[in-house]
C-alpha cells in the first residue's frame, strides 16, 4: 500500500513538472495560440459550412479562411501605410523645396496664422541669425542621429515581433480548423469532469470569445462612422483617411478612436479653424469616446447571456489585469466562473435542504412544481426526467 501511494505521489509530481515545462515551451507563443483559438471558435460554424460546400475538403476550407484573415489584416493596413508614406514624402519634399527657394522665413510665411505667430516668436529668440539657421538645424539633426537610429531599430524589432506572432497565429489557426474537433474529443476523453461538462465549458468559451471579438469589431465600426460624421461636419481634409485610422485605433484599447478625433481637432486649430477644432474636441470626447463604453457591452452581452454591468466590468477588469488581450480574457474568465457555478448547481446541487427551502417531496410526489426529478442519461450525457419506476425516459 505504501509503495502504491509513493508511486502515485511521484506520478503526480511528474505530471506537475510536465505541465510546468509545457508552459515554458508554449509561453513564447501563448498570445498567438490564444488569438488563434478565439478566431477558430468564432469562425467554426463558417468553417463547417464551407467544408460542406467543398465536399469535405477541410484543409482547403482552412486555407481559404486563413487567407481571408491575412487579406483582412494586410489590405487595409497596406492601404493606410501607403497613404501615410505618400503624404509624408510629399510634405518633406515641399518643406525641402520651400527652404531651398525661400529659406526658413519663406517656409514660416506659408504656415497657418496661429502657427506662424508662434514660429516667428521662436525664430526671434534663437541665438543665431537667419543666415546660420539652416546650419544650426542641420547640426541639431546630426546630433540626434543616434537617438533616431535607436528609435528606428526599436520600431523594426517591434514590427518583426508582431509579424512573427501573426505567422504563428495563422499556423495555429490552420491546425485548429483542421483538427479542432479531434482536439476537443481528446480533451474531453482525458478530462476528469463528467461526460458533457468539458464540452459545455468549451461551448461557452466559443460563444463568449465570438461575442467579444465581433462586438469589438462592430464597436470600432460604429466609432469610425461617428468620427466620420464629425469630420464631415467640421470639414476636415481627407475625412475617409482619418475615419480609417480611427477604426484601427479603436481596436487598440489603450489608444482608441477618440485620439484620432482629438488630433484632427488640433490640426484644425493650427490651420486657423478654432470653432471647428472646438466642435471636434467635444465630439471626440463625448460621442466617439463614450461609444466604446456603451455599444461594446451591449453587443457582447448577447453572446455572454449576462447582465450588461457584468460584461462592462469584465472588459475593464481584464484590460487592467492583462493589457490588450484582457479584453478577451476578462469576459472569458467571468464566463468560465459562471459556467462552473451553473454546472455545479445543476449536476451536483445541494445534498441537504437549507432553512427556508421547500419541504422535501414525499413518496410518489414529483416535487418542484410537478416536474419529475432529473437524472443524467448514460447514453447521451444529458439530463432526462426520471419515471416513477426509476427508469429514465
Amino acid at each position: 500500500m505504501a509503495s502504491e501511494l509513493t508511486a502515485r505521489r511521484i506520478f503526480t509530481g511528474l505530471i506537475l513538472l510536465s505541465i510546468f515545462l509545457l508552459a515554458l515551451v508554449i509561453r513564447p507563443f501563448a498570445e498567438a495560440f490564444f488569438l488563434a483559438a478565439v478566431l477558430a471558435a468564432t469562425f467554426y460554424g463558417l468553417h463547417k459550412r464551407l467544408t460542406r460546400r467543398l465536399r469535405g475538403r477541410s484543409h482547403l476550407s482552412s486555407g481559404i479562411l486563413c487567407t481571408t484573415v491575412v487579406l483582412a489584416l494586410l489590405l487595409p493596413l497596406g492601404g493606410l501605410t501607403a497613404f501615410i508614406v505618400t503624404e509624408v514624402s510629399e510634405g518633406a519634399q515641399f518643406v525641402s523645396q520651400t527652404v531651398q527657394r525661400e529659406g526658413v522665413s519663406g517656409l514660416v510665411e506659408k504656415l497657418p496664422g496661429p502657427v506662424r505667430g508662434a514660429a516667428n516668436s521662436v525664430m526671434k529668440r534663437l541665438p543665431v541669425g537667419e543666415q546660420n539657421l539652416d546650419q544650426t538645424i542641420q547640426e541639431q539633426v546630426s546630433s540626434q542621429g543616434g537617438t533616431a537610429a535607436k528609435a528606428v531599430t526599436g520600431a523594426v524589432a517591434a514590427t518583426g515581433s508582431i509579424a512573427f506572432q501573426t505567422i504563428m497565429m495563422l499556423i495555429a489557426l490552420f491546425f485548429f480548423f483542421t483538427d479542432g474537433a479531434k482536439l476537443v474529443d481528446w480533451v474531453e476523453s482525458v478530462s476528469p469532469l463528467r461526460r458533457g461538462q468539458t464540452r459545455e465549458i468549451m461551448r461557452e468559451f466559443r460563444s463568449v470569445s465570438g461575442a467579444v471579438l465581433l462586438s469589438s469589431v462592430a464597436t470600432a465600426g460604429v466609432q469610425a462612422v461617428a468620427a466620420l460624421v464629425g469630420f464631415l461636419i467640421a470639414r476636415v481634409p481627407a475625412p475617409l483617411f482619418f475615419a480609417g485610422v480611427a477604426f484601427f485605433l479603436a481596436l487598440i484599447p489603450m489608444v482608441g478612436a477618440a485620439v484620432v478625433v482629438l488630433v484632427a481637432a488640433a490640426l484644425m486649430f493650427f490651420s486657423g479653424h478654432p470653432w471647428a477644432a472646438l466642435f471636434l474636441a467635444i465630439w471626440g470626447t463625448v460621442v466617439v469616446g463614450l461609444v466604446d463604453n456603451v455599444v461594446k457591452p451591449l453587443l457582447a452581452k448577447r453572446g455572454m447571456h449576462q447582465h450588461g454591468a457584468i460584461v462592462f466590468f469584465a472588459l475593464l477588469g481584464g484590460l487592467a489585469a492583462f493589457g490588450t488581450v484582457g479584453l478577451l480574457l476578462g469576459p472569458l474568465i467571468v464566463a468560465f466562473f459562471l459556467t462552473l457555478v451553473r454546472i455545479w448547481e445543476r449536476d451536483y446541487g445541494r445534498s441537504t435542504p437549507r432553512a427556508g427551502d421547500p419541504a422535501t417531496p414525499g413518496p410518489g410526489s414529483t416535487g418542484d412544481g410537478g416536474r419529475a426529478p432529473m437524472v443524467r442519461s448514460e447514453a447521451t450525457g444529458e439530463h432526462v426526467p426520471l419515471s416513477p419506476s426509476g427508469e429514465s425516459h
